[in-house]
């Protein structure tokens, strides 16, 4: 039999231990929590190995007996094979050519589950599947509860994001370990004019599950209610949760729940909370909640470490209706405003570099401590905010705003669903982390925001303008666009566009080079350095260090440093 590999997705490969620095944060946004009533998910692929690019997949039909070779995302050795699908879509990074996109965060759960089973379909893959196979979140969710019955699922803990022109849904799965094949999940739907957000914590904790009445009901045929044991109604309007038919009764038989079917909670079971889970993972769902609506502020012991205090929602109603160039903010994000702001503390220097080196955590005099995790963080690959619009044509209503390393500092360029060719900038092939490549957007992009980190507060302000300049540019050229583009008119443009980008980012590069070189700032007017009528630069600022970093060297060194 004919056999093809799969094309493996950019994903984060997220570490399960608590100390390490997980990856990857997820929005979900139904339609009434958008100004323009598209749905939205983003996720951010915060790996420190994931390198920055769009991988293509064209769709088309297979001939019957085609074998699919799938190979695990992260050591790329031969997972399984399974029969293709007769038919495939065509899907651009994390979306498809019908608007469905996903993301992912990892988070490991409990040790007897977080390796998964040695065989089946690694979480990559599952996304990668779903996305080729489906043509809406519920159709995916069906796609991804027969692939794991079927063939197994080889990951531990995972949530996933899943966004079509109507709907967001929340997704958590984890293996049954290595004894058993397949996985125990739940499904839930966000509801209409709220959001929702997860990062590497399991959320969805008690569920709606079948009342006895809608059983009796269902098997006289009276009633569309979703089944525990199989997913036949899952696409009824009225149905927004569902879930794997054991996912209580195999915690019941490993000893992780005794209690009342009703009082079950999937995350409490599974993926436990601990003080990473609270500080790393939930603070950035906070930290999104926070910047969105008033009172969140009742949550922030939970998000900084306390397990007794207030839960977080699993999802809130914004007070306002959120624009695209809001979601793109939101996740720029260093806990500003709260008491784990970045900028803030002594580790930030005296310009306020919102970033730390790993490891995490650390010990002094025999006492642990953690930096922040926020959702802006520096060793991100790769970032997304995939739009879904109901009331345009496929090719036309899907885009996803695709940008390269930190999210503070990236661009958000649109590529829409129905392009035949990926931009070279974000081009497969194009450079990896351990081949520089000059046409590479991962590549420009890390030059300029390393850069950055030197004189962090100054040099942002240019980075932060010219990425305003060009995001608001590209949203424009989006809302001007005729329902009558074609998809040839859409490959043209993402191309173009990423060509602009990359035009403005290589001029960013070079100013703040000439601008801030050895320390100095020079001054600059109207995007040029400023010179003397005899074409002498003009000297340069050299505004001072802060008071209190003065008086830190003090204490440290004054007594060699001191005027005599």
């Amino acid at each position: 039999m004919k056999k093809s590999l799969i094309a493996l997705l950019l994903l984060s490969l997220a570490a399960t231990a608590p100390s390490t620095g997980r990856a990857c944060t997820n929005f979900l946004l139904s339609r009434g929590a958008t100004a323009d009533g598209s749905t939205m998910i983003t996720y951010a692929a915060d790996s420190h190995t994931r390198y920055g690019q769009l991988r293509f997949h064209p769709g088309g039909t297979h001939p019957a007996g085609e074998m699919l070779s799938l190979y695990n995302y992260g050591s790329l050795k031969h997972q399984i094979d399974i029969p293709q699908a007769p038919l495939t879509y065509r899907v651009v990074g994390f979306i498809n050519e019908h608007q469905f996109a996903m993301g992912e965060t990892t988070w490991g759960g409990i040790a007897p589950l977080s390796k998964g089973n040695p065989e089946g379909i690694d979480y990559g893959n599952l996304i990668y599947l779903a996305l080729q196979r489906a043509r809406n979140c519920r159709e995916a969710i069906r796609v991804m509860a027969d692939l794991v019955a079927t063939y197994g699922y080889a990951d531990g803990g995972e949530t996933f994001s899943l966004a079509d022109p109507n709907e967001v849904w929340l997704f958590d799965i984890t293996s049954k370990g290595h004894e058993e094949k397949g996985a125990v999940w739940v499904a839930r739907r966000v509801p209409e004019g709220y959001v929702s957000a997860h990062a590497n914590q399991a959320r969805i904790t008690q569920f709606p599950q079948e009342p006895a009445r809608w059983r009796k009901a269902r098997g006289k045929g009276l009633h569309p209610a979703i089944s525990s044991l199989h997913l036949d109604y899952i696409n009824e309007p009225e149905v927004e949760c569902v879930y794997s038919h054991d996912v209580v009764s195999f915690a019941r038989k490993n000893g992780w729940f005794s209690g009342k079917d009703a009082d079950f909670s999937y995350a409490d079971t599974y993926n436990p909370l601990t003080f990473s889970g609270l500080r790393a993972c939930e603070a950035r769902v906070y930290a999104f909640f926070n910047r969105i609506a008033q009172g969140m502020q009742r949550y922030e012991a939970y998000a900084m470490g306390n397990p007794k205090a207030e839960r977080l929602p699993l999802w809130i109603k914004p007070d306002r209706k959120l624009s695209t160039h809001d979601v793109m903010e939101l996740m720029r994000d260093h806990f500003e405003g709260t008491p784990m702001d970045m900028t803030q503390d002594v580790g930030a220097g005296p310009f306020h570099c919102p970033y730390r080196w790993r490891p995490m955590d650390f010990k002094v005099d025999g006492k642990e401590y953690v930096h922040e995790r926020a959702i802006s963080t520096q060793q991100t690959g790769f970032s997304f905010v995939a739009q879904c619009r109901s009331w345009l044509p496929n090719h036309l209503g899907g885009i996803i705003w695709f940008g390269v390393d930190d999210t503070y500092s990236t661009c958000y360029c649109p590529m829409f669903c129905a392009i035949d060719s990926i931009p070279l900038c974000f081009r497969e092939g194009n450079g990896s982390m351990s081949r520089y490549s000059p046409t590479a957007a991962f590549w420009l992009f890390n030059r300029v925001s390393n850069f950055c980190y030197l004189r962090y507060d100054s040099m942002i302000v240019d980075v932060r303008n010219v990425q305003r300049e060009c995001e608001n540019y590209f949203i424009s050229r989006v809302d001007k666009l005729s329902p009558n583009t074609t998809p040839q008119q859409l490959t043209a443009l993402s191309r173009q566009l990423a060509g602009t980008m990359m035009d403005e980012w290589s001029d960013l590069d070079q100013l703040l080079l000439t601008k801030y070189i050895d320390g100095n700032i020079k001054h600059v007017k109207d995007g040029q350095i400023e010179t003397t009528p005899t074409g002498v630069v003009r000297f340069p600022q050299q505004p001072p260090y802060p008071d209190w970093f003065y008086r830190a060297i003090v204490n440290d060194h004054g007594e060699v440093l001191q005027v005599r």
